[in-house]
């Protein structure tokens, strides 16, 4: 009985109701008012299987901050497009905050950007195989022209030396911007001095390669690491000053290759908002910031809200857990806990979430993960009915946002947009 007790003394007043055996229904709705206004227009008018929200008040609040900060720090914004991959959703955020600029990281998506935005200016967010980037010239079509408006993120002078040859293949020019390992330690340049053979490469093919810039990915920066590796203050410190060095190195031993216009990236969502005193830097990008999704539950985006969630219908409900094998024995667990009293299983499942609305949701470890009809058990207090959407909170982006189909843009509690996502991953 300690144990019951226990549970009991922690419920809460829901827990309390469900413990005295009110069912369903007997005690309001499941979710609070900004979530049941979503679950009377998904059953009304959503497809009644899972959907990837998208609420655009709450998004129109993170551009707002976003664009503030541009503002004051007189830098321009780069999306990242793998966080945010939907044509139409890159086109709402960029015509908002008055940007062009993209960055993309998978070939497919770069030849649909192309198409897409003709007028964008891109850089790669990773260094590609040099056949992904032959793939990307053999499939390019209309008047986007990529001598003037693509950058190539390249690692290694050994891999400037294939796209070369690619370049010598094609015949045409490539814009060649530099990755720099400012601390992240995933490849790029480690020690200024490296940089020599690949600005002399560029230097002295000035028919196909062309210098356009450095990029420098810093998200650890806003990362909440342990003070032991350093404050914010200091990190950044550490960040900037490799920066420098590259950028002085080159300005002092290949200064035919620098001017005005180079394209000086850092940062990323965690990080963009310690470059606000920075000079350095040209522009950062953001992409899942954007709609911060729980992994981005970070002091650095104090200021965002969360804009992206998953919602799915129950299917079936099922009363206290059971148990393949235990069957009417399983009730055991549920006079243990209150917690398994009621079972739902839900459309879909085993998503990279957290469960948002409503409150009490939990996975049993005993039944398992499904992707099909995923088990989720909770007390009777919740209120949830058959035809009733439960919501969670996606991780991240870019792994969750191409597994539903076309993205409902919801405004108001309503949906007022449904856009396409990329199609191939």
């Amino acid at each position: 009985m300690k144990r019951r007790s226990f549970v009991l003394a922690g419920l809460g007043t829901g827990g309390l109701l469900a413990a005295v055996g009110l069912r369903p229904g007997d005690h309001g709705q499941p979710h609070d008012a900004y979530f049941q206004a979503l679950n009377r227009e998904l059953k009304a008018n959503g497809p009644m299987r899972p959907a990837l929200l998208i609420d655009l008040d709450r998004l129109d609040q993170n551009i707002e901050v976003v664009r503030q900060f541009l503002e004051r720090s007189g830098k321009h914004l780069r999306l990242v497009e793998k966080s945010l991959p939907a044509p139409d959703l890159l086109r709402y955020i960029g015509e908002r905050i008055g940007t062009r600029r993209l960055m993309s990281f998978h070939q497919p998506f770069l030849n649909h950007d192309a198409q897409a935005f003709p007028e964008s200016d891109i850089l790669l967010g990773k260094p590609l195989p040099v056949r992904s980037a032959q793939l990307f010239y053999q499939q390019h079509r209309g008047p986007f022209d990529p001598s003037r408006q693509l950058q190539w993120l390249i690692d290694t002078s050994e891999r400037l030396a294939q796209y070369l040859a690619l370049a010598q293949g094609v015949g045409t020019r490539l814009r060649i911007n530099i990755e720099l390992d400012v601390g992240l330690h995933r490849g790029g340049i480690a020690e200024a001095q490296a940089l020599a053979p690949l600005l002399q490469l560029i230097a002295d093919n000035p028919q196909h390669l062309e210098f356009a810039g450095f990029m420098g990915y810093d998200p650890f920066v806003g990362m909440n690491l342990p003070e032991l590796l350093g404050t914010p203050e200091e990190l950044l410190a550490k960040v900037m000053a490799h920066y420098q060095r590259c950028v002085d190195f080159t300005r002092q031993h290949f200064p035919a290759l620098w001017h005005e216009g180079l394209t000086l990236n850092t940062a990323g969502s965690p990080s963009y908002s310690a470059h606000e005193r920075e000079s350095l830097s040209s522009e950062v990008s953001i992409g899942t910031g954007l709609l911060k999704p729980s992994h981005y539950d970070l002091p650095s985006l104090a200021g965002h809200v969360p804009a992206v969630y998953i919602a799915t219908p129950v299917l079936k409900r099922t009363g206290a857990l059971r148990l393949p094998g235990l069957d009417d024995k399983s009730r055991l667990l549920s006079w243990w806990d209150v917690n398994q009293r009621e079972t739902f299983f839900v459309y879909g499942g085993n998503w990279l979430a957290d469960f948002a609305s409503p409150a009490g949701l939990q996975l049993s470890g005993l039944f398992g993960r499904s992707s099909n009809q995923e088990l989720v058990n909770a007390s009777p207090a919740v209120g949830l009915g058959v035809d009733d959407q439960i919501f969670l909170r996606p991780t991240q982006s870019e792994a969750v946002l191409l597994q539903f189909g076309d993205l409902l843009a919801v405004r108001g509690g309503r949906i007022v947009e449904r856009w396409p996502v990329y199609q191939e991953s």
